[in-house]
């Protein structure tokens, strides 16, 4: 299935957050200190940390090793049987993830969708990376003209875009939710053969049953949307809250607060509400592969 809409905002600068299990341990490691009736100012200098390091760990603006997390776990009087799970998502928190091996800043991102069960995708400039062909991607990549990137780095990171996409035939696979602007169809990206080729690649995933694929055509009156592109991740644990996920030039914006959260999806289930049906985007991207 299918959705479309039209052009892009600009965001506020912010920094490349850390990876998803650092995150959920750093939650877990707040919310056993917060059991045992701990304040900051009373257990760092038990743990022997000041108070700003372990409110950063707990922000999961630092790493924490094996060692400390065993110190909290004594000091907060966490059941011996409970140890070994929780010692293992600290291991598995300082793990480097399959995308480093391709040396590039993922802003963030990928680290977060790989554990994410569900992706709801808003796009304004280009068809969505999860169902780009190579040649889409690579011809995306080449038009940043104030990024150099060398052949490498270009490979490397079409080599992690198609990494990607394997999650959506994965068993279970990714939910994708994509909606996309029209002006995505008619935007000559690659020239004439390859823009035919990627809109029946949409056609062909459009087609899977995890993938809802809706265009918002250009003649939908003006709405929130046009403001920018952002991307929702859900993961399949319900104590992992949602995350936003908005790109732009200068680097990648993670919001998690439940209200920001909140809006975004409404923006988006509103935007749904106006755009062409599943069958209908399909038959629309039918006519403009016809036209090209």
């Amino acid at each position: 299935m299918i959705i479309l809409l039209t052009d892009t905002g600009r965001m506020p600068v912010t920094e490349s957050r850390p990876t998803f299990k650092r995150r959920q341990l750093a939650r877990l490691l707040r919310r056993l200190r917060e059991q045992a009736r701990l304040s900051i100012e009373e257990a760092a200098p038990l743990l022997h940390f000041s108070t700003a390091k372990l409110s950063r760990i707990e922000r999961a603006v630092n790493g924490v090793d094996v060692h400390a997390v065993k110190s909290m776990l004594d000091l907060y009087g966490v059941p011996g049987d409970q140890w070994p799970e929780i010692i293992d998502m600290a291991v598995r928190a300082r793990e480097r993830g399959w995308r480093h091996a391709y040396g590039l800043n993922d802003k963030g991102y990928v680290s977060m969708e790989a554990e994410a069960s569900a992706v709801y995708e808003y796009q304004l400039g280009y068809v969505p990376g999860l169902l780009q062909t190579e040649e889409y991607a690579r011809a995306v990549i080449a038009s940043y003209r104030l990024q150099r990137r060398s052949r490498q780095d270009v490979d490397n990171q079409i080599a992690v875009r198609m990494r990607r996409q394997a999650r959506l035939r994965d068993n279970p696979p990714l939910e994708l939710q994509a909606l996309i602007d029209e002006s995505v169809l008619h935007r000559p990206i690659g020239g004439t053969t390859l823009m035919r080729t990627q809109l029946a690649h949409l056609v062909e995933m459009s087609e899977l049953s995890n993938v809802t694929l809706r265009v918002l055509a250009s003649s939908t009156s003006p709405h929130e949307g046009l403001e920018g592109s952002f991307i929702v991740l859900r993961f399949a644990d319900p104590k992992d809250p949602d995350v936003v996920f908005i790109d732009h030039p200068a680097g990648g914006l993670h919001l998690e607060k439940e209200a920001q959260v909140t809006a975004c999806m409404l923006t988006f289930d509103h935007l749904c509400s106006r755009a062409l049906g599943p069958a209908e985007s399909v038959a629309l991207l039918r006519q403009v592969i016809r036209e090209l």
